[in-house]
């Protein structure tokens, strides 16, 4: 009795799985045919490559960080102009600048890297 359970639970199993792909398969044609019909002439055309949208959400990303990285420089330059040799304060001056151009050279090698990454998989 056992085995004929396990054996029609197992049917029914096969059954379920190959209509959903079978489903599937028909929603994911409809879904692209909804898409092409949904889009319009200002919409990218690609995802990667120079024109991209990866490339364009990448980029404005490290531009952003790379702008905040330069304004933590400035930042950690004045406390460091009006620490007025308070040993800790310039302590934390030189960590704010130091912090500050680490995440501008990672910015940068990142911003090289996504492009480089994104350029050779769009080609």
């Amino acid at each position: 009795m056992k085995n004929l359970t396990k054996t029609i639970s197992q049917v029914f199993t096969c059954a379920a799985t190959a209509t959903t792909l079978i489903a599937g398969k028909a929603m994911a044609l409809s879904l692209r045919e909804g898409i092409e019909a949904a889009k319009t002439d200002e919409m990218p055309a690609e995802l990667l490559g120079s024109n991209g949208v990866f490339t364009g959400i990448t980029n404005t990303i490290l531009y952003v960080v790379g702008v905040i990285s330069v304004i933590m420089l400035i930042f950690g330059g004045i406390k460091y102009a009006i620490s007025a040799g308070d040993s800790k304060k310039v302590t934390d001056a030189k960590n704010t600048i130091l912090y500050a151009i680490i995440g501008l050279i990672i910015t940068i090698l990142s911003y090289s890297i996504v492009n480089f990454v994104l350029n050779v998989v769009g080609a």
